[in-house]
């Protein structure tokens, strides 16, 4: 299953809010398998995506995409690297 990447980063709790998510990827901050990525790229299992947080990054790969999960699967969805 294929799916945008502000939905994901939402849905696995990578960022709480889409809003934040699309604005994370409009200024630049987030990188899908070490090129720069729109919101609306689209993200399958395997991909490695990086976010950063001011001074901190966060590089994670994606195990699996899903709709909807409760909060305390959401870590399943993806493994820090």
């Amino acid at each position: 299953m294929i799916m945008r990447l502000d939905k994901y980063l939402k849905v696995s709790r990578i960022i709480k809010r889409r809003t934040v998510a699309n604005e994370a990827c409009t200024v630049g901050r987030v990188t899908v398998n070490g090129k720069v990525a729109k919101a609306s790229q689209e993200i399958k299992v395997g991909d490695i995506i990086e976010v950063g947080f001011g001074n901190k990054q966060v590089k994670a790969e994606v195990l699996s995409t899903q709709e909807t999960v409760k909060k305390e699967n959401a870590k399943e969805m993806f493994q820090y690297l």
